[in-house]
């Protein structure tokens, strides 16, 4: 499908972040693991975090959506999912697939997990090697780092894992997989990356501790259901920020964005690059702290953006790199090789993206470089099936001279539903 974007003269007022996408697909997991209802607001109604929720039903769990954003997980227990008749579907969600080879690892009974194209050529071998040392008897497909995963229930053992990058999923998955072991898991990040799992355990009433980059899981015997409301995903409201900079006389206020320690490293790049950025109103939710962000027009200059910092902000590194390209000076992105791995390989498909409007980028074995300020054409954009890309290119068409076609658009679905539409409402 394809899509037109015209040059804003400015954008002006509030917008409603959708739920964290993180944060969604792991309520509906520890709330079908644990004892009695759990009640969540704001939950992200998107393609993949639905994967999650189907997944779960799929192994018994009574799960109704009483509103637009609401979600009602009647718990069946730790020990109470029930084998599912059929492969689960993680779709296009890493996460999904990631997190649940975990949770399936120690269960009683067999399962396998499948996706679609796209996800079937993202790796699984990254948790699958470990999973195994924990006892796991798990194969994948395709040189045995691809999907289908095959999973036999086991008995697990803890684990003393060094990782070699830092990454939620994994470590997300080990965690979930120690919670049926027989012994405690130990394990080290080589950088602190995204904490959702660990903050989230332990509201649910698990028993996980973290010192400096390495966290030690503990088995679990029961969890507890919850009322939480998800904060807005600061990953989505990244692009708002962005076209909020970048467009003429702008003032946006996203409101009750969620602003967890590992995920702010985009507020902390935007304030080296001299964007006028705030935080007011900040609140507490799950032990996961929310705020409203108010965005203004921003003259923006080059900065350097490497090392510990990336994993606070790999999934906005699209965003950023068209920040850049409007920057003054050069910018250049470093230690973000896990770019490849991610919907598309986002070092190769943003260079393409922003280059086709005449920016000055290329890419490296490990990021980009970019000179600006470049002034933009629109052209005929693909978002190459990735939601994040497809996103970026809407901004960059509000910035455009020109129009800007994208096809595809309908990818951002996957993490902003309704993510066109505010971005009109904003636009005066």
């Amino acid at each position: 499908m394809k899509l037109s974007i015209t040059p804003a003269k400015r954008l002006l007022g509030k917008a409603e972040i959708p739920g964290d996408k993180s944060i969604s697909h792991r309520c509906i997991i520890l709330g079908a693991i644990a004892n009695g209802e759990t009640h969540l607001s704001r939950f992200l109604m998107s393609n993949d975090c639905i994967s999650t929720l189907k997944a779960f039903r799929q192994m018994g769990v009574n799960i109704s959506v009483p509103g637009p954003d609401k979600v009602v997980i009647k718990g069946a227990g730790l020990n109470g999912l029930k084998p599912p008749s059929s492969p689960i579907d993680a779709g296009n969600s890493g996460t999904t697939a990631r997190l649940l080879a975990g949770l399936l690892a120690g269960q009683s009974f067999d399962s396998v997990i499948t996706g679609d194209a796209s996800l079937q050529k993202r790796p699984m071998d990254r948790i699958v090697a470990p999973l195994k040392k924990m006892g796991a008897d798990i194969s994948a497909g395709t040189c045995a780092r691809y999907l289908p995963l095959i999973i036999k229930g086991s008995t697990l053992e803890g684990i003393d894992y060094h990782m070699p990058v830092a990454s939620a999923q994994v470590k997300s998955a080990l965690i979930l997989a120690t919670l049926y072991a027989k012994s405690p898991s130990c394990i080290h990040q080589p950088a602190v990356c995204r904490n959702h799992t660990e903050l989230l355990l332990q509201a649910f009433g698990g028993r996980i501790e973290t010192q400096g980059n390495t966290i030690t899981a503990y088995p679990a015997r029961h969890l507890y259901g919850q009322n939480i409301k998800i904060p807005g995903d600061i990953s989505s409201a990244a692009f708002l920020m962005t076209a909020g900079l970048l467009v003429p006389n702008s003032m946006l206020v996203l409101k009750e964005v969620g602003l967890n320690p590992t995920r702010t490293g985009i507020l902390d790049v935007f304030h080296q690059m001299g964007a006028d950025i705030s935080v007011e109103n900040l609140s507490n939710s799950g032990g996961e702290i929310t705020g409203d962000i108010i965005v203004k027009t921003s003259y923006l200059k080059g900065t350097v953006i490497s090392g510990g910092l990336i994993p606070r902000l790999i999934d906005e590194i699209p965003i950023i790199a068209l920040a850049a390209t409007q920057a003054e000076g050069t910018t250049v992105i470093r230690d973000a090789q896990e770019l490849k791995v991610k919907e598309t390989n986002r070092i190769n498909t943003v260079v393409s993206l922003l280059s086709r409007l005449g920016a000055d980028i290329e890419g490296t074995d490990d990021g980009m470089i970019i000179h600006g300020p470049t002034p933009l054409t629109g052209d005929t954009l693909d978002s190459f099936g990735d939601h994040r890309l497809a996103m970026t290119a809407a901004v960059a068409g509000l910035i455009a001279r020109g129009g800007t076609t994208i096809n595809g658009w309908e990818w951002a679905d996957i993490s902003f539903p309704g993510f066109y539409e505010t971005l009109k409402k904003l636009q005066c």
